[in-house]
């Protein structure tokens, strides 16, 4: 049997994107973005391609299919943060996102609030390159 002896990984995330979603943000990157499951122009137009892993609602919550395309967006602005691809300025406008998407698919206002609340509370650590999913290798 022949092998690379070595799995490189990153740990932390539930779902992919199988097919290419496409969303209008707000935003103005720092330059174009092209990486390998984004892609994004200069006036925020956006393509999440398939591959594209992302970990849902985070904290003492459930994931539900009324949160599954808000916490998408949230997490692609976060990560874009992260890396320094888009401004921090955007942090409150990604809660937004999650607020706005969440009660456009049917979730109850009270809970998208709740939500809204607790990432602008508590998602500042989240924006941070630290929090980035660092490459782990195997074995």
């Amino acid at each position: 049997m022949k092998r690379d002896k070595c799995l490189y990984f990153k740990r932390g995330y539930k779902y992919q994107v199988s097919r290419v979603f496409r969303i209008q943000f707000d935003i103005v990157p720092v330059a174009p973005i092209d990486l390998p499951f984004v892609k994004m122009d200069m006036a925020g137009k956006t393509e999440i391609l398939p591959g594209y892993a992302w970990n849902g609602a985070s904290g003492p919550t459930w994931d539900t299919l009324n949160s599954m395309i808000g916490s998408l967006a949230h997490d692609l602005i976060y990560q874009l943060i992260r890396l320094g691809l888009i401004d921090h300025k955007y942090k409150d406008y990604g809660d937004q996102v999650l607020y706005d998407i969440c009660t456009e698919d049917g979730m109850f206002e009270w809970r998208a609030g709740y939500w809204r609340w607790a990432v602008l509370k508590f998602g500042e650590t989240s924006c941070l390159p630290s929090a980035e999913p660092k490459e782990e290798v195997a074995p």
